[in-house]
């Protein structure tokens, strides 16, 4: 599939993403970056390193080929670009990607706890458990870890990276930052209320999930507007 989106909507979709996540808690200084899928099919649009969510401004915003080349734009790439050629190379029904370093998220993954459907947000990503990446607590520096990632995603919309952050997908970058925001909040809810905390049954999970198949977008529309204007 496309889906891709153009030089002016990719640089502000990722300079706007970035706006997001720091709003929500998930920025961490210069760390974490989201991405969006080149129309054109040269790569990804992510910002660049070295400069924190709330920073970034459109004409910032850079463009990486597959082998991680800078194709457009002066700045710096980070160095886990990998998680971003990657995914995209190996889904093509990816378009959007966020990767971040959220505290409950991390907190959760370290526990070894499975994920449970404790509130609308956790069904949202379980019944089976959550994807989890544990081939290294590293950052995602090369392309053999970055194919690691992959397969731990698998066709998933979401990865717990344990002793690391997230990554989550979508069909555009909005629908991965909702997802974000979801995945943390999840961890959130169930590491405040404990491990005998009462959950959906799978039945009543499933159904809230195929029920709400565009939460994840509507919830992006809403940070945008309150975010962005």
């Amino acid at each position: 599939m496309s889906g891709g989106v153009t030089e002016p909507e990719a640089r502000a979709l990722v300079a706007r993403s970035g706006r997001v996540l720091e709003r929500i808690g998930q920025g961490d200084l210069a760390w974490g970056h989201t991405s969006a899928r080149d129309a054109e099919g040269r790569g990804v649009w992510t910002k660049p390193a070295g400069a924190g969510f709330d920073e970034v401004q459109d004409d910032d915003v850079i463009l990486i080929g597959w082998e991680g080349e800078v194709l457009v734009g002066d700045g710096p790439r980070h160095v886990e670009f990998h998680i971003h050629t990657e995914i995209m190379r190996a889904r093509p029904d990816v378009n959007g990607i966020v990767h971040t370093h959220p505290v409950h998220a991390i907190a959760l993954a370290a526990t070894g706890q499975p994920l449970a459907p404790l509130s609308h947000e956790g069904c949202q990503f379980v019944p089976p458990d959550i994807a989890r990446f544990t081939a290294t607590t590293d950052v995602i520096n090369s392309r053999e870890r970055g194919e690691q990632l992959v397969d731990a995603l698998s066709d998933r919309n979401a990865a717990l990276m344990i002793g690391h952050g997230i990554v989550t997908v979508g069909s555009s970058l909005g629908t991965a930052v909702g997802a974000a925001y979801h995945l943390e909040r999840a961890c959130q809810i169930q590491l405040l209320a404990g491990q005998n905390a009462m959950a959906s049954t799978p039945e009543e999970a499933v159904a809230k999930r195929t029920r709400s198949k565009d939460r994840f977008y509507h919830a992006w529309t809403y940070l945008d507007r309150a975010t962005n204007g």
